[in-house]
């Protein structure tokens, strides 16, 4: 234990002079959506307060660096991915910030839910399943999302740590790429379009265009499920905590847990991935049965996740082992 604490601490030889890549990923997305907040500035209602926040993620980011820089070893370098990793937290409410100058696009993928699978998954799967157990299984899913990508990364972290820097960049960068998306494509789930449209009409197939809707409208539907549940508690308090009527379109939780899953095969970490993968399979399901995803949206995401994958894993293999 003491010889694992002083590797921790132990001063590099030959620190990192400039920023990790996957700040600089964050640093990218940061001034890309700056500009883009002051082209749109007054059509954006806390556009003030979304480049102050984009200040302070600049400002946190340099602190970091100058922290290492003080004091340079793997904890620190940890540090920094850890606060990076945190911030996606603060970066999420922000797109809908972004993306309610477009017209909500609910109706279209509705339509298309009803046209592969003759229904709408998201109505029908916990009505069928409504089981305590199978909701609980569910809530479990979805909520193991952030514990699963944490896991596998602090296993690179103590058993890779020349490959920590990579596994992070792939994480994040995941992240980044979804948001991209989710920013040119507004579609709230069925959470807040169900519950705007009203579930009769949607059992019906009717699936009208709300517009700018949930710019003034941001009610959704409470989870379905085993209400006395602990790990429905957990999601529903996650939920009422921070969600917003974005980001449905790829699933992200999907797309990234596909990277997170692959990241574990790539780097030899077998056992975990088969301890972690009836959660990874769980979380598909749970983003359906909990009403945050269309099914089209979660079969999109692994769709997603085996892209970024591909993309981030090319770009950091001309990453030099740091």
């Amino acid at each position: 234990m003491m010889k694992w604490l002083r590797e921790l601490f132990r001063l590099e030889k030959k620190p990192i002079k400039g920023l990790m890549t996957f700040e600089w990923v964050v640093l990218i997305y940061l001034f890309a959506t700056l500009v883009f907040v002051l082209l749109m500035h007054d059509r954006l209602p806390h556009a003030d307060s979304m480049m102050w926040g984009r200040v302070k993620v600049l400002a946190i980011t340099i602190a970091m660096w100058g922290v290492y820089r003080m004091t340079p070893c793997r904890f620190t370098r940890l540090t920094r991915a850890v606060v990076q990793m945190a911030l996606l937290s603060w970066w999420y409410p922000d797109l809908f910030e972004l993306n309610r100058i477009f017209p909500n696009l609910d109706h279209v993928f509705a339509s298309w839910e009803q046209a592969v699978f003759g229904c709408q998954p998201a109505l029908l799967f916990s009505k069928t399943f409504s089981h305590a157990v199978f909701s609980e299984l569910m809530c479990l899913g979805y909520w193991s999302y952030y514990p699963l990508m944490t896991i596998v990364l602090v296993g690179v972290f103590f058993t890779q740590p020349k490959q920590f820097e990579r596994a992070v960049f792939i994480v994040i960068g995941s992240f980044f790429i979804h948001y991209v998306i989710f920013i040119l494509l507004p579609v709230a789930g069925p959470q807040f379009y169900y519950e705007a449209v009203g579930t009769d009409k949607i059992a019906q197939g009717i699936f009208p265009n709300l517009h700018d809707y949930f710019n003034q409208h941001q009610v959704r539907m409470i989870c379905p499920g085993y209400k006395d549940g602990i790990f429905y508690a957990l999601v529903e308090s996650a939920h009422q905590a921070g969600e917003r009527p974005v980001a449905a379109f790829p699933s992200s939780h999907v797309g990234v847990t596909f990277v997170v899953m692959l990241l574990a095969w790539h780097f030899k970490l077998r056992k975990l991935f088969w301890a972690l993968l009836p959660f990874a399979v769980l979380m598909f399901f749970s983003t359906v049965y909990i009403f945050a995803h269309y099914a089209i949206d979660a079969l999109a995401g692994l769709l997603s996740g085996l892209l970024c994958w591909i993309l981030l894993l090319t770009v950091s293999r001309g990453m030099k082992n740091r």
